[in-house]
């Protein structure tokens, strides 16, 4: 077996990412219908097209590596989004809902957080520049998510759930 290198480790994670963001543009409008806070609904909605971004980005830093873009099933994100599933299904109706929905989003977030910081750093030792800033620009976005989906839950989601 030939030996692997952190080239080849880089593009087997970009083709983990580029199919969670796939699987993630499914997830959002689902996430969205099933949200009760319009506030919520919104992030959902607005993140949906920050992810087209997303994998936009990915195909570039595809066409960069000159490789063609393509997906790899990633087991870890089928599992975050079915759980997402799962609260939907068994919260629905209840004034829970909207922080369960929170804490699916945010498991997906810190999904993309942790593998997004790991490309840009690996692309900055393989010395793939455009790439760093590609994936820096989608490593905010994610953060940033992130931090609104904290809010969202603690100013809404959480409070609403508590209450019921």
């Amino acid at each position: 077996m030939a030996e692997k290198t952190l080239d080849d480790l880089f593009l087997d994670t970009l083709k983990d990412i580029y199919f969670a963001e796939k699987q993630i543009l499914k997830a959002l409008p689902k996430m969205a219908k099933a949200a009760v806070a319009p506030e919520l609904k919104a992030g959902f909605e607005k993140h949906r097209d920050e992810t087209e971004g997303h994998v936009d980005r990915l195909e570039q830093i595809f066409d960069y590596l000159g490789k063609a873009a393509r997906g790899k099933t990633c087991e870890a994100i089928l599992g975050i989004i079915d759980e997402g599933k799962e609260i939907i299904e068994d919260y629905k109706g209840t004034k829970a809902l909207d922080a369960g929905l929170v804490a699916a989003a945010q498991a997906v977030e810190h999904y993309e957080i942790a593998r997004y910081g790991t490309l840009k750093t690996w692309a900055a030792q393989l010395g793939h520049k455009d790439a760093v800033a590609l994936l820096d620009a989608t490593l905010k976005e994610e953060t940033a998510t992130d931090q609104t989906l904290s809010a969202l839950g603690a100013q809404v989601a959480n409070p609403e759930a508590q209450s019921a």
